[in-house]
């Protein structure tokens, strides 16, 4: 979920005091690369990848159901909803669930979008994903959804739906983390809404499933052995293992939830579990909260927090997407996204706690920059930052690194990326991540740290044109099938792609593609306001993680490349490299 407020309003007014990004950038520090190099870098470094989620069906019984779709020609080849009639493969409980009120026909998942991914720490062949479960996309219903391997990627054999939250319309923004003893706690936001007529969101409908709360921060764990896809703890002292339920403190909506667990046995807070997320009655309004329990070895934790709120901040400006991290010291570490409206520019700023999350510091500033929407497609932009921490000194402090998407009116998204090696103090001078010379944008960051302390920055990247008219790229793209007709367009169709550095930011060569075919984001798109509106979305981020020697992401595509994918759905390419 990603509140809007509908316009757009003045910049931030604040002097820049050296953390402003205007709009010339030097070159990447890596130079330019050929648009024709990077198209071969994803043989020429042996990249390996799957579509998982095209490896098992899954169904599920929605709260509310939605009938509405879009044809083909408008770039929906299998579209609306879709009823299971007995399709699933995934061996998970299909409903209706204890949580509903309702007895609707199960429906066939068909997209999957958002995802966030993570490496065993005790077994680095055994991986978990989650992402969004939708059965209809232009309606937007949808439910948090994991696929997990156990032979470091090659296959997902565990997929489905994560139980426990069926009873609300929507569970939104998935994220996870494995504890210190391979246990798996996805974080997820329940929440309610009904179809008016016109296929707009009543958000926070009062008529629907009224026993549950509008909207809730929960949790349910993967206990490590984990056999079956219902095989997950979402209860805590008998009931839903909510962190908190709206309304809070007399706010109404919760948004944009991250997790991060300690996993340093040196740590006083050794398998404590930080859960932040914002609050708010309005975009200008949100505020950020941090909440946390001390994980077991079993796969149980004690008690949530009372959620406190972390930093500070002027009236008519909010936080969100907050991103918070541990150091191999056990200090934590959160950034966050402020702003005054969407479209509007954003502060990257954060603050951190040395006493497992009691008390906290002033904010500091790491870069004011823009993130101005995206070019020739209708999906949308969210926050564009990302942020981690070092797992080795550099100096006599573990690395803080940020990565932020920079626009301008006339230029392409472009994506930098600086580090403190002081503990925040100072912040080196941007860097130039995409390596690319032409207009095509690069987009929606994430960063992930190796145990070595390589830093990985995974990426969307639109260099590459989409493929030509009548060339058999073109139907595994399922281009005929966009009304927009984009055979050759530039700056249209995505990659994912990555680019490595060492703990010091030198840049490992050059970016490297990580997917073998270029895809067209219009494809199956959903539609996260209104089917009426041209709105669309591909997600507000994608996972990448880096352990035992390789480095993984998971991330959109929509091409049918060997008849796995027909209805050029939005499905889970997982890509893997070894970590330089």
């Amino acid at each position: 979920m990603l509140m809007r407020v509908r316009g757009r309003v003045a910049a931030l007014a604040a002097a820049c005091a050296g953390v402003c990004i205007g709009s010339a950038h030097a070159a990447p520090p890596q130079g330019f690369q050929s648009d024709s190099a990077f198209a071969g870098s994803y043989a020429a470094r042996a990249v390996t990848s799957v579509p998982a989620t095209t490896q098992r069906v899954s169904c599920y019984t929605p709260e509310v159901l939605y009938a509405g779709s879009l044809s083909p020609s408008q770039g929906y080849p299998d579209g609306g909803s879709t009823p299971c009639a007995g399709a699933a493969t995934t061996g998970e409980l299909i409903g209706p669930f204890g949580t509903q009120n309702v007895a609707n026909p199960p429906l066939r998942v068909k997209d999957f979008s958002e995802s966030d991914l993570h490496v065993d720490p005790t077994n680095p062949q055994h991986l978990i994903a989650v992402s969004k479960w939708f059965v209809n996309s232009e309606g937007y219903n949808h439910l948090a959804g994991f696929y997990e391997s156990y032979d470091g990627g090659a296959t997902w054999p565990q997929q489905g739906h994560v139980p426990g939250y069926e009873g609300w319309t929507d569970n939104s923004d998935p994220v996870g983390a494995f504890d210190p003893w391979g246990n798996f706690y996805a974080v997820l936001l329940p929440y309610m809404f009904r179809y008016l007529v016109t296929g707009e969101h009543f958000f926070l409908a009062p008529d629907v499933n009224p026993a549950l709360s509008r909207s809730g921060m929960a949790v349910a764990v993967r206990p490590r052995g984990a056999a079956t896809p219902a095989a997950w703890n979402v209860l805590h002292n008998g009931a839903p293992d909510l962190i908190r339920r709206t309304p809070f403190n007399g706010a109404q909506v919760f948004d944009k939830q991250w997790i991060a667990i300690d996993r340093n046995p040196r740590s006083r807070h050794f398998g404590r579990v930080y859960v932040s997320w914002a609050i708010g009655t309005s975009d200008a309004g949100l505020r950020i909260y941090v909440s946390y329990a001390d994980g077991r070895r079993n796969g149980t934790h004690t008690n949530w927090s009372a959620p406190k709120r972390v930093m500070q901040q002027r009236r008519g400006i909010g936080d969100n997407g907050s991103l918070p991290r541990v150091t191999p010291d056990g200090r934590v570490w959160l950034a966050t996204s402020s702003t005054v409206s969407f479209g509007a520019p954003f502060t990257m700023s954060f603050t951190s706690s040395g006493d497992g999350g009691r008390t906290w510091a002033k904010r500091r500033v790491i870069v004011r920059h823009n993130v101005d929407g995206y070019k020739n497609t209708t999906f949308r932009s969210a926050f564009g930052e990302a942020f981690e921490v070092g797992t080795r000194k550099v100096g006599r402090f573990y690395p803080l690194y940020a990565v932020y998407e920079n626009s301008t009116s006339n230029g392409p998204t472009a994506l930098f990326v600086r580090a403190s090696f002081d503990g925040g103090r100072h912040w080196r001078a941007p860097l130039q991540v995409n390596d690319n010379q032409g207009d095509g944008e690069a987009l929606q960051p994430n960063i992930a740290v190796a145990p070595n302390g390589r830093v990985a920055v995974a990426f969307y990247d639109r260099r590459l044109p989409c493929p030509e008219r009548s060339t058999p790229e073109a139907t595994v793209a399922g281009l005929l099938f966009d009304p927009r007709a984009p055979f050759g367009r530039a700056n249209y169709c995505i990659n994912t792609a990555i680019q490595f550095y060492t703990p010091a930011l030198r840049p490992l060569g050059h970016n490297i593609r990580l997917s073998p075919h270029t895809w067209d984001p219009q494809l199956s798109s959903p539609h996260p306001e209104c089917i009426c509106t041209n709105g669309t979305f591909l997600g507000d981020y994608f996972g990448v993680d880096s352990r035992g020697g390789f480095t993984y992401t998971t991330s959109v595509e929509t091409y049918n490349a060997a008849g796995e994918n027909p209805g050029y759905h939005q499905q889970q390419l997982v890509s893997k490299l070894q970590t330089p």
